[in-house]
């Protein structure tokens, strides 16, 4: 059982919370006053404590059975060595000179850890820990004191013998740290999926055991690190040796660009279980690369994608070029990727702005969308309540989307939580989704779902967008013969100018009118691109009432009111004077 620095106990969720809660405390008094100052020191701290942990029990089972082990760290850089108590180096260097541990973290642990992954043969373990501390040049915390009082604290809660039947296991304390770094004032919003959300997609998609799970912006790696949680889940007593090396070495795959939160993310899936998390370190959309040393032997295709683009995002010249349409809308490159990145019959499913839904009105919007119903199944779009992602600082409304790459789309099943009121206090939980989950499987009609007929929309659309092309046609036709006309008027002898303008004139016209044809039969075609969800079964709000009706309403309510004010007035006029 876990003891805090005082040698209680820490046996329910609440102290546990309480623990990591003063430790943040006295991080914010040492030079890391918010959550993106100390989440990725706390990082680094955490990480070490669980690996020094993972090591010194893999190494104790090796020599049961007489087996080989080569740690990732020796001493003094173990944790066991350095930060422990009665570790032998802390000893030392708390026997010397005042600051002594503070000069050794800072000009020896955190350059030996960052220069790992440049050892010869360095194991994929070495990489992992050398990225963990790419962003580290040296402790945040600004005293020796802070520190150790920082370092007592991590090593008083993260034992192994926490009770995971009734504590929170440390995993789930680092994600309440990363959902504080995602509150909205942090400016960490953008890397952090409410969890409820995360864990439907998940549990939609139902990835499993000897799939490949691709994130391609994965943030702090939530989607990933759910996945993980799910597939082992899933497993459960009958799991075999072979599949659970396949699940911590072979199964999870991302990609993150932002310098600060990639630590984090790899850091995250370790402390879920992870043992080697396959993160490539750069610009996913324009493929500039920082490090990509954790992706070597990545899969060229994917079993199951989840992500959550950046909402708003905008990208340059580099990235649009690396798509068939182009945009500056990140939502839209990445769908386009997503799409290309899945297996045939891989399944997908993304979080994307209902902005990307509807509009229809620029071309590579259209053309995205065409691409998904075209390529995929596009089998389920989910309407999430406004306010979803407040947490995250994005007042966004948006949309979950679930799909099956090798098959067209004929039809679409929706569900819609619009009505749902989520804020600060009250956010999205597991029950929002119940009903979902319960209709998923027969994907049946209710008050909340309905379903669209893509093939009888595209067909309804070309009905009606017929007689415009048609007349769009004959316009073009007629434009033609004038154009002749006009080419044989300038060509005559004399040449007569009268003619020669009329014509002009009816061929500018001509055009025009065609080219205003098209676009409304083209219109009308786009607008089967538009996705968003539209409940036929809600409750309409909207006054039906005639201006004509509410005057009459307006000038009866006059005449009561009339009526009242010369009552009061006869009332006033009969009362007895005092």
């Amino acid at each position: 059982m876990a003891r805090n620095g005082n040698g209680r106990r820490l046996n329910t969720p609440q102290s546990v919370n309480a623990a990591v809660k003063s430790i943040c405390d006295v991080m914010r008094r040492s030079n890391c006053a918010g959550a993106l100052q100390y989440v990725p020191e706390l990082t680094w701290i955490l990480f070490l404590r669980i690996l020094d942990e993972r090591e010194t029990s893999e190494a104790e089972r090796a020599k049961a059975v007489s087996a080989e082990f080569t740690p990732s760290l020796t001493a003094p850089y173990r944790w066991q060595d350095w930060a422990a108590p009665d570790g032998g180096k802390r000893k030392e260097l708390q026997g010397s000179t005042l600051g002594a541990v503070y000069s050794f973290v800072n000009g020896e642990l955190i350059p030996h850890l960052r220069q790992l992954r440049e050892h010869p043969n360095a194991s994929p373990r070495q990489k992992v820990i050398s990225e963990i501390f790419s962003g580290t040049d040296r402790t945040r915390i600004d005293t020796e004191r802070n520190l150790l009082d920082v370092v007592d604290r991590v090593h008083a809660i993260s034992s192994e013998q926490v009770d995971q039947t009734h504590v929170f296991t440390l995993s789930q304390v680092y994600e309440g740290l990363l959902l504080s770094m995602g509150q909205k004032n942090n400016d960490g919003g953008q890397f952090f999926t409410p969890r409820e959300v995360v864990r439907a997609m998940v549990q939609a998609v139902d990835p499993r055991v000897g799939e490949t799970v691709y994130d391609p912006a994965c943030g702090t790696g939530g989607f990933l690190a759910q996945a993980y949680g799910h597939m082992e889940k899933v497993l459960g007593d009958a799991t075999t040796a072979d599949q659970v090396e396949a699940l911590k070495r072979s199964t999870f795959f991302g990609r993150e660009k932002d310098d600060q939160v990639y630590p984090i993310a790899l850091a995250n899936l370790v402390l879920h279980g992870i043992d080697e998390p396959h993160i490539w370190h750069g610009n996913t959309l324009t493929g500039q690369e920082i490090y990509g040393g954790l992706f070597e032997g990545a899969p060229a295709l994917y079993d199951v994608v989840l992500m959550n683009p950046p909402f708003g995002g905008k990208e340059g010249k580099d990235a649009k070029t690396q798509f068939a349409y182009k945009t500056g809308s990140t939502g839209v490159l990445f769908l386009q990727y997503v799409i290309d990145q899945l297996k045939p019959g891989g399944r997908g499913s993304t979080v994307m702005d209902e902005g990307v839904l509807f509009r229809t009105n620029e071309r590579a919007y259209v053309q995205t969308k065409r691409k998904l119903l075209e390529e995929c199944d596009l089998w389920c779009i989910l309407s999430l309540p406004p306010g979803t992602f407040v947490n995250a600082g994005a007042g966004v409304k948006a949309n979950l989307l679930f799909f099956t790459k090798g098959k067209s789309t004929e039809r679409i099943w929706y569900y819609d939580l619009s009505d749902v009121k989520v804020t600060k206090r009250q956010p999205l939980t597991a029950a929002h989704f119940e009903e979902f989950f319960h209709l998923l499987p027969d994907r049946a009609d209710s008050e909340h779902s309905w379903t669209v007929d893509l093939d009888q929309r595209k067909q309804e659309a070309a009905d009606a967008a017929r007689p415009f092309k048609e007349q769009a046609a004959a316009r073009s036709r007629e434009a033609a013969r004038w154009n002749e006309t006009l080419t044989a008027l300038k060509k005559a002898k004399p040449r007569d100018e009268v003619a020669v303008e009329e014509a002009q004139v009816r061929l500018k016209e001509l055009t025009r009118e065609a080219r205003n044809l098209a676009s409304k039969a083209q219109d009308i075609e786009d607008a089967v691109y538009d996705l968003k969800a539209v409940n036929p079964n809600a409750k309409s709000d909207e006054d039906t009432r005639t201006p004509a009706e509410l005057l009459d309403l307006i000038e009866a309510k006059g005449r009561e009111v009339a009526e009242a004010v010369a009552a009061l007035r006869t009332m006033g006029s009969q009362a007895p004077e005092a």
